[in-house]
Order: C-alpha cells, then structure tokens, then sequence
C-alpha cells in the first residue's frame, strides 16, 4: 500500500507539474506588484511622490502634509517607516526634490529642500537644522484663485536647464471654465521664481513629465472639447484643445494670441480642424476611453536601462480611474510625434496618479480614490511594481508604414501564425472635437488587410492594408492569433495607434491578396442594437422577457408618459449622484406592479447612466458592458442582455432624463447601476420591490 500510494503521489506531482506549465500566464509573472504598509492613523491619499538620494521615499496628500518614507524597499525588517516632514499645505498635487545649489561644506545652507504646489502657490519646504521636518515654508510662485473646488494645481516637473514647468486645472462651473488667471495653462518657472506663459488648451492636466531629451508630454482626461483622453506634446504657444484658458491670450506675455470665438464647436475630428488653426496641437496619443482607461495620469518614460524590462526609452502612463498603468510607443512621422499606446499592468489596489521610479528600476506608484472613484477598492496606498526578470510576448512597438503597419514583437514569433492575414484584424475611427462633454466613436471603419511579411529575424510582421489609410484617426491593431516561437499568445493582443500622417517610404508589392474574413469585425462595426438613436418616443435596446413575470416587457427606455397612464404615474422616483461615484440614494422601495417614473438627475462632472436590473446582478451587467468595446458609446454602455430591465441613456454634466415603465409584478431586491465602464463596482443601489 506504500509503494502504490507512493506511485500515487508521484503522479500527482507529475500531473500538476505539467498543468503549472499549460498554465496561461498572466500579468503577474512578468510584473509583482508589492504593498508598503502604511501606519494607522496616516491618510496616504498620494498628490505627489519624490524619490531622495539616500533611497528615501518622499509623498505629498491631498490632506496637507507630507512624510518622508524610509525602506520603502522593504529589506531586512521589511518594515518602512514614515516620518512627517511637513503639514497645513492646501491640496499639494506635486512634489520635487532638489538638491541646494548654494549649500556648500561649512555652509548653514541646507542640503537639498521640496518645492511642493498648492491650490494657490508653488512653496519652498525647508529643513534647516537636520531634523527631517520642516521648518521654513516659503512662497515660491504665486497665482490668484477663485474659490472653486476643481482648481487643482500640479507639479512641479524639471527641465534639463533646471527651469520647471506647473499645470493649473481649470474651474468646473458644469463646463471648465477659466475662472482665474492662468487656469487652463502650463506655465514655466526659472529657480528665482520668475514665470513665463507656456502653453494653454489645458483641461484637467495631471499628468504631465519632461523627457530626458527636454520634451514636454502632458496626459488629459475626457471632458468638454476632449473626446477621450489622450496625451500631447506641448510646445512653447501650443493650443491643446480646451478654449477656456484663451481668455488670457491677450496678456502681453502670452506666447499666442488665438482667442475663444476662434474655435469653432462644429463636431468634426480635432484633426481636421487643426488644419484651419495652426496653433490648435493634436494629440501625440489618444487612449480610446473606457477601452483602455478613463482618467489618465502621469507619464514616466523608461530609463532604467533594461531593468524594468523590454521596454527601454518608451512610457507608461496612469489612469486614476481603472487603477492600471498602459504602455506608450511613440515615433516621429514628418517632425511629429504619434505611436501606439497599450495595455500594460491592471489590479492597482487604488486610483494611481503618480509613478515614479526608485533606485533599483522598479516602479513606486501613487493612489488616491476620495472623490475620484477608482475600480480600486482601498481609499489610497504606494505600491511598487517590480519585473521579475521574464520577458512577456508583447507587441513592443506598431510602427506607421506607407502602406500599413509594422508590428514589432519583443521576441521571435511563429512564422506560421505571424503570416497568416488571419491572425490580425484592423479598424480605425474617431472622435468628435466639440464643447460638448466627450464624444462616442466615430466614423468606425473594418481596414481590410492584403497581405503580412514576416521579417528574417521573426521579430516584425508588416501588416499591408488594403485600402489607403485615414491619417488623423486612431487604427485598433489586434495580433490575437500570433503566437510566439515557443508557442505563447501575446499577452496584450491590442494596440491603438494614432495615426496623425502615415510615414513616407516605398510601399510592398504582395502579389496575390490572401483576403480574410471580416465578419466578426464587420458585425461590431454595423451593430446598430442602440439605445441612443431615438429621442422624446420610447427607444429600445431590444424586446426582452426580462421580467420577474416572464412576460414580455416594453421598451427598455421609454422616456415620454404612455397614453393609457392617464392618471399619471402611480409613483415618482428623483434620483441624481454624488462625489465618489455614488448615487444620492443607496435604496429606493416601489409596489410590485405599479406605474413608475423615474427621473435620473447626472449633477457630477463626468457621464453616467442609470439601469435598473435583476436582483444580483449589477456587477454581471456592468462587465457586460466593459465588454461592448467600440460599440460601447453608441450602446451607451447599456449591453443587451436579459438581466437589463429599464435604462436611461449616457447623460450629460449637468442634465437629466425621465423614463416610465410598470415596476416588475415580482418583488425582490433589484439594483439600479451606472454601466459606463469603471463605475459600476461603486455605483450601486437597491430597488426594492414590494407587494
């Protein structure tokens, strides 16, 4: 009986062994991602973060103060410590070391100081006797302020000339509005404190960072005249997109002098309009929104010289919102940067809005959720992604070519997935550039591919199109049925390259098109089960049985009173949101059967809809919707299914709808949701139904 359970036993290990290795692998084995503690009683709601030369950890929080971190690394005790350095800062949404350029030995000059940006100044942090606090705060860089609450400031970030540059946010008023000078602008600053206007167009600007080469990129969230997010190269007198800091344009020290009632809010791509406003600078990079985040954050370019992996020279970019990191690839196309941008590393416990990178190659990333809701569940917290020394089949960098793309892979592919038209699918569109409050994809167009050369080295595949390509429109690139030399998939099999010229050169010659079947993308691309296309009359986003009764229902969105109601509805439910992607009603009771209007009303400064679905499945129903991809605007985000029992549409900042429907004759618990992608992990509440 030993030896046969021995035998047993050995099997068992074998057979684990080999499901370990058919194991698919995942983010994880490439990249870890570790967890500082942080003490009790400390609201590590991260604006800023600033690595010292000791191996120190510096972070600023939106609750005024800042600490100063030792072993962050975690080594030895694995324990860090936290030290406050500072306290009583407004909101600091930066934090900068440096070191103190007068300190010299025998000097009282301290050795290096944080300059530090409030909601109303940039503030010197001045340890003067050692002691690791602060003890002189002084006023660096001014600016006025109105009292708005969405008047955050940023930064600041250095240039290589020792110059730094600050971003100030602009007001919201239910649009952005410039409320105070200079909001809406990035501005450069000198070390004596003296500012010079940079550039303006700028919306929510909390993301920004200076390449090693001097380039200014700075990331935008979606929002009034920004369609989706996206990040731009800011140049001295650049025009980003957003019209409401041109009121400062006539200032004498306004390096451009385009004013408000020279944009026009026509609706057309930004690309087309920049062509009438040369000050206007399209975007470098678009992240289509909710397809790969929703509030993008700050920029690192890699300069870790391999440690971090594959990656050298390109940049990972935050996004609050879906707590996750995307990778950037940029290349210039006649003087102009543009590239791809990817998925890269997801399952941050917070909303991260700053990265920095510590001593040792890895990462440290910065979160905070209050008030900007994140899928992250802790209200804040640093964790530190470190690469494990594995190289994850990515494809590292979508070039532009005369006739298509090139993809580059990080390691050798099969040659016989690689070479088959089969295994990629492309698709381009755009977005609307107006006043309006985001926009839904458009123009959404299947690009047939000819033909795909495979280079010697296995490294590259040149993906030939069929058709001429649209310059201005971001092309989805899909590689989902290449594998690897050694058999793997790609581990991100979707890239978004921003095509704002396609790049010169000699185009290839396939001699026979190896045609492939576009069904699938044809059929995502001509969906048209939505329920935005009607307005005033009942639309509907399909018959459904999805009634507690079995019965078949009406529309899922009626938004005009039926006729047959002709005393009115039996009850009225106002609902509207809150800060923190929270309704202003968690639980709402109507009678089983009764006639029901409810009136969504979206006050927040971002989109939401409204869906009222069966009991327990709100979270079924909201990654349903994570799953509509470029269908999911004009779907407005509400996914056909049976679990969907009424829906408003995607509103608007700043408006509402009402809908009308017979409440389910079955009672129970139902929930009502916000589908649009991100929100519907924390916007929740319960519709009771009762006899």
């Amino acid at each position: 009986m030993k030896k046969l359970f021995g035998i047993s036993l050995t099997s068992l290990l074998v057979t684990s062994l080999a499901l370990a290795q058919t194991k698919p692998l995942t983010e994880e084995d490439y990249y870890r991602i570790i967890t500082l503690p942080v003490p009790e009683g400390v609201s590590l709601e991260v604006g800023g973060l600033a690595p010292l030369p000791d191996g120190r950890l510096a972070a600023s929080t939106r609750r005024g103060e800042v600490w100063l971190i030792s072993n962050p690394y975690m080594l030895g005790s694995r324990v860090p410590t936290f030290k406050r350095f500072a306290y009583g800062l407004h909101e600091p949404l930066g934090l900068l070391y440096r070191a103190n350029k007068n300190a010299t030995p025998g000097s009282k000059e301290p050795g290096w100081y944080f300059l530090c940006t409030q909601r109303g100044e940039v503030t010197k942090l001045v340890d003067t006797d050692g002691d690791d606090e602060a003890n002189e705060y002084r006023s660096f860089y001014k600016w006025p302020l109105s009292g708005n609450y969405h008047e955050y400031s940023y930064g600041p970030v250095l240039l290589p000339d020792g110059d730094m540059v600050i971003t100030l946010n602009l007001g919201w008023i239910g649009r952005g509005a410039s409320l105070a000078k200079w909001r809406g602008w990035m501005l450069k600053l000198n070390d004596k404190g003296e500012m010079t206007p940079w550039a303006t167009g700028l919306r929510s600007p909390a993301g920004f960072n200076v390449l090693r080469d001097g380039t200014i990129f700075y990331t935008e969230n979606q929002g009034d005249w920004v369609g989706s997010g996206r990040m731009t190269h800011l140049t001295k007198g650049a025009f980003a997109g957003n019209v409401a800091g041109l009121r400062w344009t006539s200032e004498p020290n306004s390096p451009l002098k385009l004013k408000v009632d020279d944009v026009p809010s026509t609706g057309k791509p930004m690309h087309e309009v920049a062509k009438s406003i040369p000050d206007l600078k399209v975007p470098s990079i678009w992240f289509p929104h909710t397809l790969m985040g929703i509030s993008t954050s700050d920029i690192q370019e890699d300069t870790t010289s391999g440690r971090f992996g594959p990656f050298t020279g390109q940049l990972f970019v935050g996004d609050q919102g879906h707590s996750k990191i995307m990778r950037v690839a940029l290349e210039k196309v006649n003087g102009e940067y543009q590239g791809a941008c990817f998925p890269f590393r997801e399952g941050f416990q917070s909303g991260i809005l700053r990265m920095v990178w510590g001593i040792d190659g890895s990462m440290f990333v910065g979160m905070t959720s209050r008030g900007w809701a994140s899928t992250g569940k802790a209200p804040f917290g640093i964790q530190r992604l470190v690469w494990t020394g594995k190289t994850p089949f990515e494809m590292k960098t979508i070039r532009s070519m005369p006739d298509g793309f090139e993809v580059e892979f990080t390691m050798p592919v099969d040659r016989k997935t690689a070479e088959n038209p089969g295994s990629y699918s492309l698709n381009s569109f755009t977005y609307k550039y107006h006043r309006t409050y985001g926009s839904p994809i458009e123009d959404a167009k299947v690009v047939p591919i000819r033909g795909v050369v495979v280079s010697a080295d296995g490294l590259k595949a040149r993906i030939v199109a069929d058709t001429v390509l649209r310059e201005g429109y971001i092309h989805e690139v899909k590689a989902e049925g290449v594998r690897s030399a050694a058999g793997l998939p790609v581990l991100h099999p979707t890239g978004y390259y921003t095509l704002n010229a396609i790049a010169p050169g000699e185009k290839l010659t396939i001699a026979s098109a190896r045609q492939h079947d576009h069904s699938a993308m044809n059929a995502m691309a001509s969906a048209t089960a939505s329920p935005a296309t009607g307005k005033g009359k009942a639309t509907a986003s399909g018959r459904s049985t999805a009634a507690a009764t079995g019965k078949p229902q009406a529309a899922k969105r009626v938004t005009e009173q039926p006729a047959d109601w002709t005393n009115g509805p039996d009850q009225t439910i106002t609902l509207t949101t809150k800060p923190g992607l929270k309704f202003d009603t968690e639980k709402v009771e109507v009678k089983a059967g009764s006639r029901v209007k409810w009136v969504f009303s979206n006050n927040d400064d971002m989109l939401h809809n409204c869906v009222i679905v069966k009991p327990a499945t709100a979270n079924k129903v909201g990654n349903d919707a994570m799953k509509l991809n470029l269908n999911g605007p004009k779907m407005q985000y509400v996914p056909n299914v049976s679990e969907v029992l009424y829906h408003t549409n995607l509103l608007q900042p700043e408006t509402a709808e009402a809908i009308y429907f017979v409440a389910p004759t079955e009672p129970g618990e139902y929930q009502y949701v916000c589908t649009f992608p991100g929100h519907h992990t924390l916007m929740q509440g319960i519709l009771k139904v009762v006899k």
